[in-house]
């Protein structure tokens, strides 16, 4: 579980929903506002991509609350043991562990590499795997920052759409300040969805890929050092490279 995702949503609820509450907040409440802020986000973002891609987006923010933080010290460590074992014992040697790894490309690497494929095959093949990944998950960034930029524009669309009803009744002066009040609700909303979801939810998950793709070429590294039998100290070395300066410090006895 992410709990800085959820204790920032959350904060930022508290926030912003109390300023709202303690000035007031049945006056912040407008279904009309609403749809065309939301309702029009979503006809714009259903215009830009396919229905298969934003439902297959929306599955994987479940990855911006629920998964933790990629634990490279606990993935240097396997890879060392499987260098140290392969050099022992040949490539051959880790034929068993290949049945039990619950990595897909962890263990489709190192089933090439036992199968006797070429370390040239073995990265082209992963480095395909990996580019396609970033292709996949850039399209879930697109729908997020596409969100972000219709929310506020339709937003801006509904206050010129209130203003407009408002301008046509100035006859009432007593009803200008509250319509005024309501034309300008939906550029808030517009700036909330913006700026309290589209905008922090994919810069999660693109930080997510991030983390994804440098996990993944650390494992790529590492198989092909096995692969062209680098002694363990020299595929440590490699790896060390995809380590932060505090995680390498704590390899050194590895």
């Amino acid at each position: 579980m992410d709990f800085g995702s959820i204790l920032g949503i959350l904060l930022c609820m508290a926030l912003v929903g109390g300023a709202i509450f303690i000035g007031g907040g049945a006056g912040f409440i407008d279904p009309l506002s609403i749809m065309i802020t939301l309702g029009g986000s979503l006809s714009a973002v259903l215009i830009n991509f396919q229905v298969s891609k934003i439902l297959a987006t929306f599955r994987a923010v479940r990855k911006a609350f629920v998964n933790r933080d990629k634990d490279f010290l606990a993935l240097f460590k396997q890879l060392s043991d499987f260098a140290v074992r392969a050099r022992r014992d040949g490539i051959l040697g880790l034929e068993s562990d290949v049945e039990t790894l619950q990595d897909p490309f962890m263990k489709k690497g190192l089933q090439m590499g036992v199968d006797g494929n070429s370390a040239e095959i073995i990265e082209a093949v992963l480095e395909q795997d990996i580019c396609s990944m970033m292709e996949r998950h850039a399209v879930g960034h697109a729908i997020f920052q596409a969100i972000a930029a219709f929310a506020p524009a339709f937003g801006m669309l509904g206050t010129l759409i209130g203003l407009i009803q408002m301008l046509r009744n100035l006859s009432d002066p007593s009803s200008i300040g509250a319509g005024m009040a309501v034309a300008l609700i939906t550029t808030l909303y517009g700036a909330m969805v913006a700026n309290m979801v589209a905008l922090p939810i994919g810069g999660k998950l693109e930080q997510r890929t991030k983390e994804e793709t440098a996990m993944r070429r650390m494992v790529l590294q590492g198989i092909l050092s096995i692969q062209q039998g680098d002694s363990p100290r020299v595929a440590q070395e490699k790896l060390r490279s995809y380590l932060s300066p505090s995680l390498r410090a704590r390899t050194e006895n590895v």
